[in-house]
């Protein structure tokens, strides 16, 4: 009886991940009418730095010192914002929020595949292959109608989101060398050193001191980086260590209803039935790859 206070914690925290990365998919969608992606993003990870410093400092928390931990920050940096965050970032221009929920929730998937494929520490079983299948026909269901009008911007922008849930898929894993440290710690190091590579790549490529984005965007972009940013990554890095690499990502398969359900509320999208019949085989596939065998 001891355990079940703290399961019912990690599981609230994973459905309120799910909700706040849910919800972030629709923040992009509005942040990118008037902001351009590259300074969007690099605004992104420093704000939600920067606050996750301050609170790291409010609670007296010691940074690490060594050069190999910050060394883990940048790798976690580039798998977990600079490449995901841009690539998601710049394909929602041309793509709808709840499409983008749909193809950026596969990461159990990949995970599984990266665990198998290179680290070697996850089991084999029919039942995950199975959830393999499932999720790879999801996304072949979804991407498949804009291939076969031939290679046009909306594939591109598609298939961008798919790489970033790759990318989501090894910071999974690499995220788990971070066990013992404060939540905070990796979440904020992995933040500060993605805003040093993005911020001067947005001052040369989008020169933000001459845009004028809207306050619908400028909502949207403090909203995306305390909440579904800072929250969310404090939240993420902790249930790493509490559920593990493929029990944190199961708020992927959560995420999916939440995210489709803010961008059909929110921004009035409509999913064609050839992805809705995509959106069932995915959430069969991530089922499957993340709930616990008996």
């Amino acid at each position: 009886m001891s355990g079940h206070p703290s399961i019912a914690r990690e599981l609230a925290l994973l459905l309120a991940l799910s909700t706040l990365w849910g919800a972030s998919y629709t923040f992009i969608r509005i942040g990118v009418e008037t902001i351009p992606p590259v300074t969007l993003i690099a605004a992104r990870t420093l704000i939600a730095g920067l606050l996750l410093t301050g609170l790291i400092r409010a609670r007296g928390i010691s940074w690490p010192r060594n050069v190999a931990t910050w060394r883990r920050f940048v790798v976690q940096a580039g798998l977990n914002s600079v490449v995901p965050f841009t690539l998601i970032a710049w394909a929602e221009q041309v793509t709808d929020a709840g499409l983008a929920t749909i193809l950026n929730s596969t990461s159990p998937i990949f995970t599984f595949l990266l665990t198998v494929c290179v680290t070697h520490h996850e089991p084999v079983t029919s039942r995950k292959l199975v959830g393999v299948v499932a999720g790879l026909a999801g996304i072949c269901l979804i991407i498949g109608v804009q291939a076969l009008s031939g290679l046009g911007h909306a594939l591109w922008a598609q298939l961008a989101i798919v790489a970033a849930t790759i990318c989501y898929a090894g910071a999974a894993i690499v995220g788990k060398g971070f066990k013992g440290l404060d939540p905070m710690l990796p979440a904020a190091g992995s933040l500060l050193a993605g805003s040093a590579v993005l911020i001067p790549l947005a001052l040369l490529v989008d020169h933000p001191w001459t845009l004028a984005p809207s306050e619908r965007s400028t909502f949207a972009l403090l909203a995306l980086s305390m909440f579904s940013t800072a929250l969310a990554l404090v939240i993420y890095f902790r249930l790493l260590q509490t559920l593990g690499s493929i029990g944190a990502t199961a708020q992927s398969y959560l995420r999916v209803p939440i995210g489709v359900a803010i961008g059909v509320i929110v921004l009035g999208e409509r999913l064609s039935p050839t992805a809705w019949f995509g959106l069932a085989c995915v959430l069969a596939g991530v089922i499957a790859m993340t709930l616990p065998a008996r």
